[in-house]
């Protein structure tokens, strides 16, 4: 039976961190990306770029299995949160194009692990707020969810690291990289 367990796991040891360090956004594309015998991406489409967001703060992802014993049917609920600082006009023509696409993302971790989101399907902004706070200290900035929903779990990118998400990947398959502005 092809579902059947194929590998067991002791206890890991306590040297890892939460928290995300920057998403990479890619706008939708159908090209496929090249996998290892492991389901970690190898290669992006060829000429791909990708779009970076730093983040520092409440940003999140979680990805959650929704499987149906009376149906039969598996799927993964890929969540992003994305809390952004400071209104511009830049950002909020930004926000407006990802809540009209649906790009894929690849999210970098403080562990130093990246995770492709939305690989076949794209993921949608499904709520978000650009947002004044009342006090002083409130946020002046948005909030973003986006959410993929995907038959497989984020893929792995292949030999990723803190500072260096695209690790193993080369040229051609390795994205071009365009980092934001402070504004």
């Amino acid at each position: 039976m092809a579902c059947n367990l194929s590998a067991g796991r002791n206890e890991v040891c306590k040297d890892s961190v939460g928290g995300l360090a920057g998403v990479y956004f890619l706008n939708y594309t159908t090209g496929s990306f090249t996998k290892n015998a492991n389901g970690e991406v190898t290669a992006f489409p060829s000429a791909s770029t990708v779009y970076y967001y730093e983040l520092k703060g409440n940003s999140s992802y979680t990805e959650t299995v929704n499987s149906s014993r009376d149906n039969g049917t598996t799927f993964f609920s890929q969540e992003l949160t994305l809390n952004l600082k400071k209104l511009t006009n830049e950002m909020t023509t930004q926000l407006k194009l990802m809540a009209y696409g649906r790009p894929q993302v690849v999210v970098s971790t403080m562990a130093g692990d990246a995770l492709l989101v939305g690989e076949l399907e794209g993921a949608d902004v499904t709520a978000g707020t650009i947002q004044t706070g009342g006090a002083l200290g409130d946020l002046y900035g948005y909030s973003a969810t986006l959410t993929g929903l995907e038959k497989l779990p984020a893929a792995f990118i292949s030999g990723s690291t803190y500072g260096n998400p695209f690790g193993a990947l080369t040229p051609p398959g390795k994205p071009t990289i365009v980092y934001g502005t402070n504004s």
